[in-house]
């Protein structure tokens, strides 16, 4: 697998499991996510399952967009990733590593660009503003790991 373009990690207290199903659940992100606004799944899809298609919808500053995301791992407890599509290119893969501690869990999410950044960067400047998607997303990644970190040990908390 090639190296994350962005990465960073959390401890969360709360389990695996937990944290799973709320990182797999594509149509509650916005509900913590710095970007997503929310995931619609697309055909027969109702959850995560390897193959299983969704749109995001994402905002960065008024602006909205929509991707065609695809599920490429969906592991209980452990690791949700998906490939993202947008006018039919590949242009990311973003995962979230679940691994268990004693008082709940660590959560490591990581986006991959798969084009060139040469190529991604004209069209984030002049779509969006943004000069530099990998220092983007990095800071999204940040933010969106805060997020989760008390959603999800709210969540767990009320169990």
């Amino acid at each position: 697998m090639a190296t994350p373009t962005a990465q960073s990690s959390v401890t969360i207290d709360a389990p695996a499991n937990v944290v799973y199903d709320l990182v797999s659940d594509v149509t509650r992100a916005g509900e913590w996510a710095a970007e997503t606004t929310r995931g619609t799944w697309l055909g027969d899809a109702t959850g995560p399952a390897v193959g299983a298609r969704f749109r995001g919808h994402n905002k960065h500053r008024g602006r909205p967009w929509t991707t065609t995301c695809v599920v490429t791992a969906a592991e209980p407890g452990r690791a949700f990733e998906f490939r993202v599509q947008l006018a039919g290119l590949r242009t990311a893969l973003w995962r979230y590593e679940i691994e268990p501690t004693e008082s709940g869990c660590r959560v490591t999410e990581s986006t991959t660009r798969l084009v060139p950044k040469a190529a991604t960067v004209p069209l984030n400047l002049l779509a969006l503003g943004i000069r530099d998607r990998d220092a983007h997303n990095q800071a999204n990644i940040e933010k969106t790991l805060a997020s989760l970190k008390t959603y999800a040990e709210t969540v767990a908390a009320s169990r």
